[in-house]
């Protein structure tokens, strides 16, 4: 992949991201001040529904240029379900830690961990393994 072509992928995941986890995070607040659940349970609730967001836009927009949207879905969405799972389990995780540990507000801690995990975690995975473009 050309280094041009690999900046506007990373540009566009970013985008996607960043969409998606503006609802997962919207459902969180909701889930957490209104419907009052315990936070690392609403970042799990909030995470599913940015996930499906997220899947979707990424399949058909973000890779398209990789032929992922041509590959078959079950296999990609096996392995995204796989990459979401360990996201949620270290974004909750971390914002527990950061708010129980730092007295950081539950708020505050979750962009934190979420900007560590999005670039340290997500994108590399969903690029190099959920997404990757095929041999075909």
């Amino acid at each position: 992949m050309k280094k041009t072509n690999r900046i506007y992928v990373f540009l566009k995941a970013q985008l996607s991201a960043f969409a998606g986890g503006i609802i997962d995070y919207l459902i969180m607040i909701f889930c957490t001040e209104v419907l009052g659940i315990f936070f690392p349970v609403s970042i799990a609730i909030g995470g599913v529904i940015g996930a499906v967001f997220n899947f979707t836009v990424n399949r058909y927009w973000t890779f398209e240029g990789s032929k992922a949207s041509h590959s078959p879905v079950g296999a990609q969405l096996a392995r995204f379900v796989l990459v979401v799972a360990g996201s949620i389990l270290l974004k909750s995780s971390g914002t527990w830690l950061f708010t129980t540990y730092l007295h950081i507000d539950y708020k505050i801690s979750r962009i934190i961990i979420d900007i560590a995990v999005s670039l340290g975690f997500n994108y590399v995975l969903q690029t190099y393994w959920v997404f990757k473009k095929n041999p075909i």
